[in-house]
């Protein structure tokens, strides 16, 4: 069986990591104000999690289990960005009970 040749594809994962990286830092610097940001700073989030564990983690030929578990992970850090930015008040003032 032939050895399948990843080169490209994680050559192209890298590139579109670090122009999802350039956005985010554009948007930062550029859309500070708007309010939609948060949104958009967490999709950009989910998308480099979801392209790290498909190309260099190889989610996909995991154990079921280990990638529903790994697809939850990578959900978690945008989902308290969202939460932590429009709701960060009532967050605080639940955690400091």
């Amino acid at each position: 069986m032939p050895v399948k040749d990843h080169f490209a594809q994680i050559t192209a994962a890298w590139l579109g990591l670090v122009a999802l990286t350039l956005a985010s830092l554009g948007l930062s610097e550029w859309a500070r104000d708007f309010a939609w940001l948060p949104l958009v700073v967490a999709a950009i989030m989910w998308i480099k999690g979801a392209i790290v564990a498909r190309c260099f983690i190889e989610a996909q030929v995991a154990h079921p289990f280990i990638a529903r578990v790994l697809q939850v992970f990578i959900a978690v850090a945008p989902i308290a960005l969202i939460i932590t930015a429009f709701f960060g008040n009532t967050v605080a003032r639940w955690a400091s009970v």
